[in-house]
């Protein structure tokens, strides 16, 4: 049986297609966020199913799940991205206790039971200054591509100190620190350091080995690194980070259709 799941998140759609017969995923599709979140979605699921060497009309069943899955009209249902983001890396990771999720516009933390059952939860979606977007402006405010931010932090000899808790009052202080003359790679550093602090902050003592970092911002190795600093504990990355929420719906899809699976 072959589902669909689709993450509209606050800065890009992702879509997986899952295989549950054979448990693999068949195709991915990832595009910027739109005004059309219902038509972006259905053309990256077709884009999706074309090269699988799919028609659309073999897919059993589409889950949605991110901020923007009640837009999914052609969703047959829609899950809340805990639960997918729980379920996504418990099948790439199976041995993951506690993931944490940075996205574009908030961070999550979920400890996780067997089975990739979400034991408790912990969110902060009230400033971006702990996201993606706020990486994308420090790399901006840097000159330098978001892709590169990462190594650039690993240049530093010593990280800025970033204090504001607002993504508008921290890019202020950026830009005041550059002013200064502090270097690029120590401001990057302090941004790392910073967004680490605050999920370091947001999971408390809560933090069970292994821990799944997973989200668009787990691309960035100096946030990696900076989060294994932040908590005194060895990070993983998922293999899909940008995906776990989409391959989660998908399963939970497949899941759906048939219960006895």
């Amino acid at each position: 049986m072959i589902t669909a799941g689709i993450d509209a998140g606050s800065r890009s759609t992702k879509v997986v297609l899952f295989d549950s017969a054979g448990s693999k995923v068949l195709a991915t599709g990832l595009a910027d966020q739109g005004i059309d979140q219902n038509g972006l979605a259905s053309r990256l699921l077709d884009l999706a199913c074309r090269d699988a060497g799919l028609l659309r009309g073999g897919v059993s069943c589409v889950v949605g799940t991110g901020y923007g899955r009640n837009a999914l009209r052609f969703a047959d249902s829609t899950v809340t991205e805990i639960t997918c983001h729980a379920r996504g890396v418990h099948f790439l990771a199976p041995e993951a206790r506690t993931v944490i999720e940075i996205g574009g516009q908030d961070s999550k933390c979920i400890s996780l039971e067997d089975g990739g059952r979400v034991r408790d939860f912990w969110m902060n979606d009230r400033c971006a200054a702990g996201s993606g977007r706020f990486l994308e402006i420090v790399a901006d405010r840097l000159g330098v591509p978001l892709s590169d931010l990462g190594e650039l932090g690993r240049a530093s000899h010593a990280p800025a100190t970033i204090s504001s808790m607002c993504v508008v009052f921290a890019e202020t202080e950026i830009i005041g620190l550059l002013a200064q003359g502090v270097a690029p790679p120590d401001i990057a550093a302090g941004v790392q350091n910073a967004i680490a602090s605050r999920v370091a902050a947001l999971i408390g003592r809560c933090v069970v080995e292994p821990v799944c970092f997973t989200g668009g911002v787990a691309l960035q190795q100096g946030m990696v690194r900076a989060l294994a600093a932040a908590l005194a504990c060895p990070i993983r990355t998922s293999p899909m980070p940008q995906y776990t929420g989409a391959l989660g719906a998908a399963i939970l899809a497949a899941t759906r259709a048939h219960p006895a699976l």
